[in-house]
């Protein structure tokens, strides 16, 4: 079972991420409201993927991707935002997401995107 965690301050935009997922993994999915509250919820579950909205109150994406990734360096973190300038971009790459997930998301974006942090995964568990 692969464990989600979904960060978004919008519970609608959690709730579409959610129905996105494809209906034939089995998922354990946890969600979060600000980027403080995704550290505590990675630091207490350390889910395999983090979904990470990059606009939001309290700690934005941004500032919550670095913690994540100064505690776990590999930590498999997709982007997901709205705003896809190249500057925005360039920093989510800096920063060491595996990848930038543009919104609104679909069901096809969320599969593609489970596939290549799933590579990102075994290539962990490889090396």
């Amino acid at each position: 079972m692969t464990t989600l965690l979904i960060v978004d301050d919008s519970p609608i935009a959690r709730q579409i991420l959610r129905k996105c997922l494809p209906n034939d993994d089995d998922f354990t999915v946890l969600e979060a409201c600000d980027g403080r509250d995704a550290i505590e919820k990675f630091r207490q579950f350390r889910p395999a993927i983090t979904f990470m909205d990059m606009t939001m109150p309290v700690m934005d994406g941004f500032a919550a991707i670095a913690e994540i990734r100064r505690m776990n360096p590999q930590a498999v973190i997709i982007a997901a935002t709205a705003d896809v300038q190249p500057k925005a971009r360039k920093r989510i790459a800096d920063l060491g997401a595996l990848m930038l997930l543009p919104k609104p998301v679909s069901p096809g974006s969320i599969r593609d995107a489970l596939s290549r942090a799933r590579v990102a995964l075994e290539g962990e568990t490889q090396g």
